[in-house]
């Protein structure tokens, strides 16, 4: 092999070398970017792009401009009169009121012992773990509207009630009843995120924070755990809006139908698969999507205002 051609190969070598060195994150980065665009990025836009147009599933599409969005607002009562207060009042609730709960929960076990810790730890988190459907079907069982069902044969001995209540037919306990099944079954992931946070905590803060003046357990949660946690509360604050729309199907397996009885339990969401996957109004659908995404995004602007970087 001559000098040239040695040099050559180096050379090469060396540019190749240096292009993966120098580019090497985007290598390492390439397979999830990938999976973002298609299954992120893109739905997205061709839900916004579909949310202008008229589109049964089947036909070719026709563009409708803002005549969905122009729908949402003034033409469809129901989502303006039921659907949007139901959202509003579902989310909040379960969603910092899960959150809250969350932290609390947690605050209450970093005092425990290991074992006692570990064991409440695991019954909290268990729950979350269950699909929604099994979900559904245990507390459909309490709030059965028969006399078989737990809560109305207990009412029934006590003599609290004369007749069984169709708790999961009635407008006026459907929405109490998701919200306290789905508070139910937040403790995941955040909830664990702020567990552990709390456990991390340097127990010097709490010695310096004692000396400062802080005199209880309280105090100490709001001087110096909170602020020490941020960004596990923000994980948990995330996911917490995560979970109060994953959530959202619990009306229609509670209540068996979609929409639910005198839509007392729909939301934004079962809203998009009623239109969507019933009456096959897709370009309505994509447009409450739209709606929804935008929903959402407020949310977690508003959790990363709260516990994000400075």
């Amino acid at each position: 092999m001559s000098a040239k051609v040695f040099a050559a190969k180096t050379m090469n070598k060396q540019k190749a070398g240096n292009f993966f060195t120098r580019y090497s994150h985007w290598i390492l980065l390439s397979p999830f970017l990938l999976l973002f665009l298609t299954l992120i990025i893109l739905p997205i836009i061709c839900a916004i792009g579909l949310s202008f147009t008229d589109f049964n599933g089947m036909e070719t599409p026709d563009i409708t401009w803002l005549d969905n969005y122009i729908r949402i607002l003034s033409k469809d009562s129901v989502f303006m009169q039921k659907i949007l207060p139901n959202t509003i009042i579902y989310a909040v609730l379960v969603g910092p009121g899960g959150f809250i709960l969350a932290f609390i929960m947690a605050w209450l076990l970093s005092q425990l012992d290991d074992l006692p810790r570990t064991i409440l730890a695991v019954v909290l988190y268990l729950p979350s773990m269950t699909a929604g459907v099994t979900v559904s079907t245990v507390w459909a069982v309490i709030f059965s509207g028969d006399r078989t069902g737990y809560l109305n044969s207990l009412l029934l001995r006590l003599n609290l009630i004369q007749s069984p209540i169709t708790w999961l037919q009635n407008e006026d306990t459907l929405m109490p009843i998701m919200i306290i099944v789905a508070l139910w079954s937040s403790m995941g992931i955040g909830f664990l995120s702020i567990l552990s946070g709390i456990m991390n905590v340097n127990k010097e803060l709490y010695e310096a924070a004692r000396l400062d003046g802080v005199k209880n357990r309280v105090q100490e949660a709001l001087y110096v755990t909170v602020p020490s946690i941020r960004p596990q509360l923000l994980f948990g604050a995330v996911m917490a809006v995560v979970n109060a729309f994953n959530s959202a199907g619990l009306g229609v397996q509670l209540s068996g139908s979609n929409p639910t009885p005198g839509y007392a339990g729909s939301i934004i969401v079962n809203h998009i698969d009623d239109f969507g996957f019933i009456r096959y109004e897709m370009g309505y659908a994509a447009a409450l999507s739209v709606v929804l995404l935008l929903i959402i995004s407020l949310a977690s602007k508003i959790a990363y205002k709260l516990f994000g970087d400075d």
